[in-house]
Order: C-alpha cells, then sequence, then structure tokens
C-alpha cells in the first residue's frame, strides 16, 4: 500500500464552461481528455463545486461517467436528491431526463465519455426553469472549444 498514487486536481489545466449567455456557468470546470473525430467520441474530466449545482440539463446522447474524486450528486427537477455517486463509480447512461449534478462536501472530479458518433446530434441540452432549452451542446461545438482552449 506505500505505492498508492493520489489524483492531483491541481495538476489539471481547468477552464470554464459557456453557458447559455456566453459567460462561465457556475460551478462548473472542465478539462479536455481527448476528441476523437473519427468516432464522434469526446472524453472530458468535469469539476463541479462541492454543494453546488450547475445548470439544469438532460443528456441527448450516450455517455458514460467515473467519479474520479469527491462524489457526484444528481438531483431531480423538484431539487431532490435522485442519486450519489463516490468515487470509482462507473456509470454508463443513455438519454434521459432532466438534471442537474454537483459536489458533495468537496469539490468532484468526474470522466464523462460524451458519446454522440455525430457531429451535429446533441450531446447535451441547457434547461431553463420551465425545462425549455436555452442551449444544446454537440460534437462540433465541443471540438470548436477544445481547439478555442488549445492555443
Amino acid at each position: 500500500m506505500d505505492n498508492l498514487i493520489q489524483f492531483d486536481e491541481s495538476a489539471i489545466d481547468w477552464k470554464p464552461l459557456p453557458g447559455p449567455d456566453g459567460e462561465p456557468a457556475d460551478h462548473i470546470s472542465l478539462s479536455f481528455l481527448n476528441v476523437d473525430e473519427k468516432a464522434k467520441i469526446v472524453d472530458i474530466l468535469f469539476k463541479f463545486s462541492a454543494n453546488e449545482k450547475i445548470l439544469m440539463h438532460r443528456h441527448t446522447s450516450n455517455y458514460s461517467t467515473f467519479t474520479v474524486k469527491g462524489e457526484l450528486r444528481t438531483y431531480l427537477p423538484d431539487g431532490a436528491l435522485k442519486d450519489i455517486r463516490p468515487a470509482g463509480i462507473f456509470k454508463a447512461g443513455t438519454p434521459g431526463e432532466a438534471h442537474t449534478e454537483g459536489g458533495g462536501d468537496e469539490d468532484v472530479v468526474v470522466y464523462f465519455s460524451l458519446r454522440p458518433y455525430s457531429e451535429t446530434d446533441p450531446i447535451y441540452e441547457i434547461l431553463d426553469e420551465n425545462l425549455e432549452v436555452t442551449q444544446a451542446m454537440n460534437f462540433n461545438d465541443l471540438k470548436e472549444l477544445n481547439k478555442e482552449y488549445s492555443s
């Protein structure tokens, strides 16, 4: 057990996620790991703030997650806690219901593999308080954001 390696989130180059208004969204940052042009898959780390919630959204493509550090909390639109995924938990997901997410008592770092398999089909949709779509994000949008952050 002397050879344990700790995940060091300070070594990650965290960037803001633009919200629907173009300004950085609250309580979330990201770091691109890989953008696979051929398969149309984006691998990304997200960091959600402790005891906060990010924007309401809905996944509109397949994805998988792995909680790297902390615990990922998922909430229903009415604010009720739906799920808690501590570090080490993997989940494969499909398009689904509106929800929000955030960290537990510490910031949470989650690996997402976003799999739209298309350049233009939405990966997720940002929703307003009436669950109406205010922004959709697709593979090309994330590819361009990665290019912007890599320059």
